[in-house]
């Protein structure tokens, strides 16, 4: 397959960079080695032997010093420069729009065909995320990537996820298209990586769990680039997939008797917020930020008996055991053995028992539960009020489910 380089769109401000004055380094630095100086790197005097050590020593200091002294963070928002990959994602979209109300100097980084089922074409995209530059290109191939780096970075942010959590497609995109935007981020001395990630990968049984917990080890080892790991709960749009159901009259399907998960959810707009936020706030440096929505954790069967109350119904729950699941899963990976093509189904099996059984909070490993006080509140969305909008208003307009649709 040829390799797809990214075509990139920029709107009409002018842009204007930063440099640290090191990059101006003459011989006899040669240019990759005054990028290793320009981070500040102590091993630059082992890579590049041609250098003195004593030179190397007080280039390096310099650089290291300059670096500190332009660090992104002091400059206004309009001197930044941020890449946003997954930029018209679920919660990417919000991403953007938030970084570009803050007045940040923003590219979005997509599919030339993007959204579910690959509706949106690259004008649908320019006109939802006005403001913003472009770049449309493939994050699954690393010189894609990097031709989306033809100009200098501060910061990267990445909301890529796969859509469906198959095995495939959860460690092309989760952990490999991921690592390609990291490398790039690493080659072009970008400062800060923001990583949207997941809170369920604290108790990994899924594939797409592993691809992102592999990738998360990949980023905090790295070394030469700071980050910020954020890992929300459930989204509203998660706990959305039975709002018509029940709207029809039919029953509000639960696992058991519905009491063995909850969540703390969080809007895509207080996401996108806190998101932003990590690029700016110095105590989200190096950090890993298990993030919630406002309000307490909500069970399954909280949720079914409040949307049966929006209506003034009486409830009307419908108890899935648990063993249907497990049988269910024994059954798809009988058939993996004999049809290899069908893993997938398999794995979604078990991401449905997993959603069904497993709470998106803070795992103590101490206590080996979860814990709905240790999970952190963000935000002025509720759950309350976005299951009002969505039963007695418009208010799954834009929660398009998807390939997330479960029930």
């Amino acid at each position: 397959m040829a390799q797809v380089l990214p075509s990139c769109v920029s709107p009409q401000h002018t842009s204007r960079t930063t440099k640290p004055k090191c990059f101006q380094a003459s011989a006899p630095f040669t240019v990759s080695q005054r990028a290793f100086l320009a981070r500040g790197n102590k091993r630059v005097c082992q890579q590049a032997p041609s250098i003195s050590n004593a030179a190397c020593r007080s280039a390096s200091i310099r650089c290291s010093t300059a670096v500190s002294q332009q660090d992104y963070r002091d400059r206004q928002p309009q001197d930044v420069r941020i890449l946003v990959a997954g930029a018209t994602g679920y919660i990417g979209k919000y991403v953007v729009k938030e970084l570009v109300s803050r007045g940040y100097q923003v590219t979005a980084f997509a599919r030339d065909k993007s959204g579910v089922g690959g509706k949106s074409d690259k004008s649908t995209t320019q006109k939802e995320l006005a403001g913003a530059e472009f770049c449309f290109g493939n994050v699954t191939e690393q010189a894609s990537v990097d031709a989306a780096f033809a100009k200098p970075f501060d910061v990267v942010v990445s909301c890529l996820a796969s859509r469906t959590g198959g095995k495939k497609d959860s460690w092309d995109i989760d952990y490999q298209a991921t690592l390609n935007l990291l490398n790039a981020a690493r080659r072009n001395r970008a400062a800060h990586f923001v990583l949207l990630s997941a809170i369920c990968v604290q108790k990994p049984l899924l594939e797409f769990q592993h691809a992102k917990l592999k990738f998360e080890a990949a980023l905090q080892a790295a070394g030469d680039i700071t980050y910020s790991i954020v890992r929300p709960t459930a989204f509203f749009k998660s706990l959305a997939g039975q709002v018509g159901i029940v709207k029809k009259g039919l029953p509000y399907i639960m696992f058991g008797d519905g009491r063995s998960a909850a969540c703390k959810p969080i809007s895509e707009a207080d996401l996108a917020t806190f998101m932003a936020e990590c690029v700016s706030d110095r105590s989200k440096i190096d950090q890993v930020l298990p993030i919630g929505g406002p309000g307490r954790a909500w069970s399954a069967r909280e949720q079914g008996e409040y949307l049966f109350k929006l209506l003034g119904k009486q409830p009307r729950l419908l108890p899935v055991p648990i063993s249907i699941m497990d049988g269910s899963i024994a059954f798809t990976d009988f058939l993996v053995r004999l049809f290899p093509a069908l893993e997938d189904g398999a794995e979604f099996s078990r991401i449905g028992k997993y959603y069904g059984t497993e709470s998106m909070l803070v795992w103590d490993s101490a206590t080996q539960k979860y814990d709905a006080d240790a999970t952190p509140s963000f935000g002025k969305d509720t759950l309350e009020d976005f299951f009002r909008r969505a039963m007695l208003e418009d208010g799954m307009k834009g929660q398009d489910l998807g390939d997330a649709a479960i029930f």
